[in-house]
């Protein structure tokens, strides 16, 4: 293989990774966490990342869940919960406020938690 071919397959990679590693951190989030209490309207566990839409406020938030191992490890799984069942959710809010968007570290649905990141958990 020529150099210029593994130059530009080294930079392909690496191009493709980017986007891929910003979603999966946390640097696109506040440091504080917050709490949301709402009624899922929407359930998807497809990757990157499970996710709930979740009525709050008169706002439909887009709620992530771990990745898809995290979540079945939490208890969580796509039956669950149903759209209209109320939930609490605990992590952390978008940079920008304009956004209805949050990384969950923990859900609580009737009384239930699914912890997705524990190690996150700052609690009062």
């Amino acid at each position: 293989m020529t150099p210029n071919r593994r130059s530009l397959i080294a930079f392909g990679l690496v191009a493709f990774a980017a986007p891929a590693l910003a979603h999966h951190g946390w640097s696109w989030a506040e440091g504080e966490q917050m709490t949301l209490d709402g009624t899922i309207r929407k359930i998807s566990m497809a990757p990157p990342h499970p996710l709930l839409m979740v009525e709050s406020g008169g706002k439909l938030w887009q709620v992530d869940l771990g990745n898809p191992n995290q979540t079945e490890r939490s208890g969580f799984r796509g039956d669950t919960a149903k759209p209209g069942d109320k939930v609490t959710a605990l992590g952390n809010r978008h940079l920008d406020k304009e956004k209805a968007h949050m990384k969950a570290v923990r859900i609580t649905i009737a009384g239930k938690n699914y912890d997705m990141y524990p190690e996150r958990i700052r609690t009062n």
